[in-house]
């Protein structure tokens, strides 16, 4: 068996994982009867499990592992004040910039980041090249260093690059346009490079509450799970009776009027986050901020999807919150973009509250003998987006030595929707009532699917396709040995295992709790 070279361009696999997704029930258009609702999706009954594993998977590394982080579930409704005091009403938009011929609306970042990114993936292939030319002996930083294509490339990049950093810094719209003018970076649809200027969109869904639209206020529905926690800190607070240092987690439903959602799950307009704010001592920031970047790369690389796979970017231009900030990102099927932030927030968010609402938000430190606002590092990551990046990462075409080619999904066990499939060779003889008491067995333990319809190849191919980590086959044999074949998903070798073992040897690949005990 051999895996098949990635000859498919990043586009094409995009596509197919997407197709993969609907046909195997893990990700649906939301409303399609309807023609579909656009950057919303549905979850299908593969995609609810995968999800509830990752979920599961965060809340209990963070809330089991840490006796000092604890978890909430706060309302999606909250006063309106409260954004006011984040800065959302005032500050939180996208600079969006039309095309006059296409009539179509782009967000301005995104269009620079996109032409940064065609100029890496430029260098990437010059740097390819060269590895194919001179094969062990291939010097990379050399290369880079010294090919005039490179050299010429990479200039482009900084000069770009270097100019939307101080744009961003300053929010500088006309500058923006300006990039993009210079660049002649067309639009998409039209080809052209008719735009207007840039103008600032804020992302928060309105609605109203009330019995009467007279009398209704306008709320907001969240665009971000971390209020919720910043307002609920002095309840956990107290009646946890928590000591700083300590953590709260949260996992929700975020809601972003997202002008250029797209790639796929990527960036929607309803989408999950799980959060975890951790309230420290102002001035030890710098330190628990390292610490917590270490911690969630480690539960990341935990999950065996190649370390190399992961990187830190550190933020340029910080949020009017930050006074640190980074993220984790992930090589997805569309580069490397974020999947986790990690912010120092400072004292921003209880300190506005406090001036805000007029109430006393500080901590009382007893050995210490005073009182102060705490200061927060977050831990933000988008549970769909994750999604993205096990499906994206996991979806692989391998030849077989016969010719023929399989799709499988090589999940991390932990995470892989159904754990076991049982299956009778055939449905009689008395198979198909030995392979419901291997059922029995295992289904408190796992989750399962029982599959008697095709032939056994035909069946194997389906729980590829949806990353089953074992396929355990119930034949004659069974009936004289009480002995299985179970099938391993990524090597796809079988061997035979007593009945009364199975349980244990499935355990070992696919308990989450073997997965948290590596952490």
């Amino acid at each position: 068996m051999t895996k098949e070279p990635k000859h498919m361009t990043q586009d094409e696999l995009f596509k197919v994982l997407v197709a993969h997704c609907k046909e195997y029930g893990f990700i649906f258009p939301s409303s399609e009867i309807y023609d579909g609702l656009a950057a919303v999706y549905d979850y299908g009954q593969m995609g609810v499990q995968l999800k509830q594993n990752i979920k599961t998977y965060w809340w209990e590394a963070m809330t089991r592992l840490h006796e000092n982080i604890v978890g909430i579930d706060s309302a999606i409704f909250m006063h309106p004040r409260i954004w006011e005091a984040s800065g959302h009403v005032g500050a939180f938009n996208d600079p969006l910039i039309d095309n006059k011929d296409s009539k179509k609306r782009y967000r301005a970042d995104v269009l620079i980041e996109d032409f940064l990114g065609k100029i890496e993936e430029k260098i990437n292939k010059e740097v390819a090249k060269g590895r194919k030319r001179f094969g062990d002996s291939f010097d990379e930083a050399q290369f880079r260093a010294t090919n005039p294509n490179v050299l010429r490339e990479q200039a482009k990049w900084d000069e770009v690059h270097n100019r939307y950093v101080a744009a961003e810094k300053a929010n500088d719209l006309a500058e923006y346009r300006q990039i993009i003018i210079d660049n002649n970076i067309v639009c998409p649809i039209s080809g052209t490079c008719n735009w207007t200027d840039v103008r600032q969109f804020n992302l928060m869904f309105q609605t109203s509450m009330g019995s009467t639209a007279e009398g209704a206020n306008i709320i907001y529905l969240r665009p971000e799970t971390a209020q919720g926690i910043f307002v609920n800190y002095l309840n956990v607070q107290k009646t946890g009776r928590m000591k700083i240092p300590f953590g709260i987690a949260q996992i929700g439903k975020a809601f972003r009027n997202e002008i250029v959602a797209r790639q796929f799950i990527f960036r929607m307009r309803e989408f999950e986050q799980m959060e975890m704010q951790f309230f420290i001592k102002p001035g030890t920031e710098l330190d628990w901020f390292a610490k917590w970047k270490e911690a969630r790369m480690k539960w990341h690389v935990n999950l065996g999807m190649g370390a190399e796979n992961y990187r830190f970017h550190d933020h340029e231009k910080l949020a009017h919150y930050a006074n640190a900030a980074t993220d984790i990102e992930f090589n997805f099927p569309f580069g490397f973009k974020e999947l986790e932030g990690i912010h120092s927030r400072t004292n921003f968010d209880l300190g506005n509250h406090q001036k805000f609402s007029g109430k006393k938000i500080e901590y009382f430190d007893p050995e210490e003998n005073v009182s102060y606002t705490p200061y927060v590092i977050e831990t933000s990551i988008g549970v769909d987006r994750m999604c993205l990046a096990v499906m994206a990462h996991s979806y692989t075409v391998e030849k077989l030595e016969n010719g023929e080619e399989r799709v499988v999904m090589k999940i991390p066990a932990p995470l892989a929707p159904i754990k076991v499939a049982v299956m009778p060779l055939v449905k009689k003889d008395g198979l198909p009532e030995v392979a419901q008491k291997v059922v029995d067995e295992l289904k408190y333990d796992f989750s399962y699917q029982y599959d008697e319809k095709d032939s056994i190849g035909k069946r194997y191919r389906r729980q590829d396709a949806i990353g089953t980590p074992f396929c355990v086959t119930v034949d004659h044999d069974t009936l004289v040995d009480g002995c299985v074949t179970v099938r391993d998903r990524d090597t796809m070798t079988q061997e035979r295992v007593k009945i009364e073992d199975l349980r244990a040897m499935i355990d070992k690949k696919v308990s989450l709790t073997n997965l948290l005990r590596n952490l």
